[in-house]
């Protein structure tokens, strides 16, 4: 049982207080109990140790007996109370030894600390998790104090700089070392010693005041030490006070705006390029138009622009072609420049189809001057937007009325050197035909020596065959007689003498032999009628698909008796198509060749015909063993009129008529002539005839 003046001593303590003896608590005031949430009763229930949380409990009964069992004074000691309602208080607790009536006390005063641990907890919670915003910002950020020390510098920094805290030495004024070569304040150091003005200069680096951030500053700056080729960083950097407001460190952000800056660098450099490309290009354009006006007013045709029924636009020809004068065509009308509605109409059912899809129309009519003379006008038109129907036409005009009027003359000239061809292509073909009867003239000899021979011996035969008649019929007449009577020996006599007469036996052989001859003789005459018929044109006047092997044998048999005296002649043929030609006018063609061929053989030779066929061509080569040609007249062999046989013996018309004949074919003669080596003359004819139709040309 305490006294009571301790226990009101006790009582009177504002300090929570309980005293016990090792034990159960035996007081403990009311600020213990108000402390604790228990009343003096539950308390004076327990063990003086026994409201202190598990984890402190040990230290607290150890605590308390150690007190009890020293008598020096112990240090102060914190332990943790678990309260009745379950609440956690940190408290620092003194306790003393009170010796009383021979018994040995502890007076245990506590100091409640828990606001102070809440707000020293808040306070380094805080500072963790400042240091995490800051260590794991991903803006390189850095930290100094007063002194300028390095407080912080984190990651993003040292990967920024390329040297970390521990390179830095935290807690040294080094961090210049990171930007420069030489020492040299940053923009946290000028910060922290008042460095810097209201406007943020200081010499020649341009700081700001920042518009966000109240005594802060920013600026851009260009760092050759930071990275490989140095960095541009924008920079921030921020005043940090005590609760008086005075300065007590930095903090300053760094941001690498390289890549941007550059990015600007290129676009100023390309705005200015554009810039210069825009100022060039409008001079170019200026000068442009200003080339385009002046060609527009001299062009040499008339040129308009019209918009709504008017002419907003037109050049210095216009006003010419059209006789305005001194007026300006400006304004007017463009009804004005046609004779009448029908034509002014008819032009825009002709224009507006083509001009309202975006095309240009192209178009000629007859249109009228101011002065009501007559122009026919080409004229080229174009809307000057398809998007925009109101923004007008432009118009070329070009005055062909002289044009129109050659036009007519050479029209007319053409129809007349059309009528002169047509006389001169019959001229040509009189002239052929002349050369060709001329040529058939100097070959009657020669033909009708052919057909006398057969013509002599078939007549002979005549003859022979008259005198074997006779006597055969007096003989029939005799068997007759001798039939209706009994002969009489004269009679019998007779036949026999008439059967001697007639060598019956050698008439028997000679008859067939007679008759076959004459056969023979007159197929000659009629192959030879034929031939020269064909030579002639009686009836392959026209176009047609012709044998040329044909044709060459044909004309050979007419002109036979001109060549056999004169040439042994060899064929050397080869399988042809048939030919798109005029096989009568290819013949005189071959007939000419194969004579001059003849005439070039001074006594006796050789004259080769041979015929080929070569993709879609066939050759006709007239080749002879005679005289040959020199070099001049081989230039001159297809003149007209040119020859050089003796006068009477050549019109000089055979081989230009023979040139003009395969020309019409569209073909060619190529000559191949050497003096006393010959001459060979090759006929080029496409077999399907010429590139014209074949209908449509002459057969002359």
């Amino acid at each position: 049982m305490l006294p009571a003046d301790f226990v009101a001593a006790i009582a009177a303590v504002s300090a929570p207080t309980l005293v016990h003896a090792g034990t159960e608590v035996l007081f403990a005031n009311a600020a213990m109990q108000r402390l604790l949430g228990y009343d003096l009763p539950a308390l004076q229930a327990m063990r003086f140790d026994a409201w202190a949380t598990p984890e402190s409990r040990q230290a607290l009964h150890h605590y308390g007996l150690r007190c009890l069992s020293e008598s020096d004074e112990l240090p102060a000691a914190e332990a943790a109370a678990q309260t009745a309602s379950g609440a956690v208080r940190y408290l620092e607790l003194n306790a003393r030894k009170v010796c009383f009536e021979g018994s040995a006390l502890v007076v245990m005063t506590c100091q409640d600390l828990s606001d102070i641990r809440h707000v020293q907890t808040s306070l380094l919670d805080l500072s963790r998790v400042l240091h995490q915003i800051i260590e794991n910002n991903p803006v390189a950020t850095f930290v100094i104090d007063a002194e300028h020390r390095v407080t912080q510098w984190n990651v993003a920094c040292a990967t920024l700089t390329g040297l970390d805290a521990t390179d830095l030495t935290l807690g040294l004024r080094e961090a210049w070392q990171a930007f420069y070569p030489e020492r040299q304040p940053l923009l946290a150091d000028l910060l922290v010693d008042g460095l810097l003005s209201g406007d943020g200069g200081q010499g020649s680096r341009p700081y700001r005041p920042s518009a966000l951030i109240r005594n802060a500053y920013e600026a851009e700056e260009f760092f050759p030490a930071v990275g490989e080729g140095g960095r541009w960083l924008y920079l921030t950097a921020a005043p940090l006070t005590d609760g008086q407001g005075k300065v007590v460190g930095a903090i300053e952000t760094l941001q690498d705006v390289t890549a941007r800056r550059l990015a600007e660098e290129e676009i100023k450099r390309h705005r200015n390029e554009l810039e210069a490309t825009v100022a060039q290009r409008s001079a170019e354009l200026l000068n442009m138009h200003q080339e385009l006006g002046a060609f527009l007013e001299n062009a040499s045709v008339g040129i308009i622009s019209t918009a709504k029924g008017h002419i907003t636009f037109s050049n210095k020809k216009f006003a010419e072609m059209f006789e305005f004068g001194e007026q300006s065509p400006v304004g007017r009308s463009t009804r004005e420049l046609f004779r009448d509605d029908a034509a002014f109409e008819g032009l825009g059912r002709v224009a507006y189809p083509v001009l309202s899809q975006g095309q240009s129309l192209m178009h000629e009519m007859e249109m009228r001057t101011q002065q009501s003379g007559c122009l026919w006008v080409q004229m080229i038109a174009y809307v000057a937007d398809i998007n925009n129907p109101t923004a007008g036409t432009w118009w070329l005009l070009q005055d062909r009325s002289e044009v129109r009027r050659v036009q007519a003359e050479l029209q007319q000239n053409f129809e007349r050197i059309q009528e002169t061809n047509a006389q001169l292509e019959d001229a040509q073909n009189q002239l052929l035909q002349s050369e060709k009867m001329a040529s058939i003239g100097q070959l009657a000899a020669g033909v009708a020596h052919e057909i006398n021979n057969p013509i002599g011996f078939v007549s002979s035969n005549l003859g022979t065959l008259r005198r074997y008649v006779e006597g055969m019929l007096k003989l029939l007449q005799s068997y007759e007689r001798a039939g209706l009577e009994p002969p009489a020996p004269a009679l019998r006599e007779e036949i026999r003498r008439q059967r001697e007469e007639l060598d019956m036996d050698f008439l028997a052989e000679d008859l067939p032999l007679l008759l076959s001859e004459s056969d023979d003789g007159l197929v000659r005459v009629k192959k030879i009628v034929q031939d020269l018929k064909d030579f002639s044109r009686v009836d392959q006047a026209d176009w047609q698909d012709a044998d040329i092997n044909a044709g060459l044998d044909s004309t050979l048999n007419v002109v036979m008796n001109e060549v056999k005296y004169k040439a042994e002649v060899r064929k050397d043929y080869a399988a042809l198509p048939l030919v798109r030609c005029l096989a009568a006018q290819l013949n005189q063609v071959f007939m000419n060749l194969i004579v001059n061929a003849a005439h070039a053989i001074p006594e006796r030779g050789l004259i080769t015909l041979s015929t080929r066929h070569a993709d879609d061509w066939v050759c006709v080569s007239v080749r002879d063993t005679g005289s040959g040609m020199s070099p001049e007249v081989a230039r001159r062999i297809f003149e007209p009129f040119f020859t050089t046989k003796p006068v009477g013996k050549g019109t000089g018309l055979g081989l230009s008529l023979s040139f003009s004949i395969v020309k019409k074919h569209g073909g060619r003669i190529e000559l191949e002539s050497e003096p006393g080596q010959g001459t060979e003359f090759k006929v080029w004819i496409p077999v399907k005839g010429p590139q014209q139709p074949p209908d449509e040309q002459s057969a002359g």
